[in-house]
């Protein structure tokens, strides 16, 4: 078996692809792959995003982290810090509105992770963390 971590493939409903493929490929310039006139693939990350059109809304409840209500469930990616902040500012710059605005959790202690949480034009979750070194951070208990 391969070292390499497999892609993920995710499938989120969305009510506007016109929409879904500002933000996705335009605001997280993630590249677009094939699409119909009812879904379209995203590389998010290096994963496998697929925006179907759907009315339906999955249910969102909150747990609470660190004083949050983090929203469950979510989906996301993890960067590194560089990456990360500059995602953040781009963010901010274009006027998101964030569920829970980047900060830094555990600072000091192991797993220290910045974190944000914010949704897409669907009301779909997302998280994106980053790590200062991932390969030994993701997973440290």
């Amino acid at each position: 078996m391969s070292s390499a971590l497999p892609p993920f493939h995710l499938a989120i409903p969305v009510r506007d692809l016109a929409r879904s493929r500002q933000f996705y490929g335009g605001l997280l310039g993630c590249p677009e792959g094939r699409s119909s006139e009812s879904w379209v693939d995203f590389n998010f990350f290096g994963h496998q995003l697929v925006c179907h059109v759907s009315e339906a809304e999955a249910p969102v409840d909150t747990s609470p982290v660190d004083g949050h209500g983090v929203p469950v469930p979510h989906f996301g990616a993890v960067l590194d810090m560089d990456s990360w902040a500059a995602l953040a500012g781009k963010l901010r710059e274009a006027g998101v509105v964030f569920m829970i605005e980047p900060y830094v959790r555990f600072k000091g202690q192991a797993g220290e992770q910045a974190t944000m949480f914010f949704r897409d034009p669907s009301g779909n979750p997302i998280e994106i963390k980053a790590f200062r070194d991932i390969a030994t951070e993701l997973f440290r208990k």
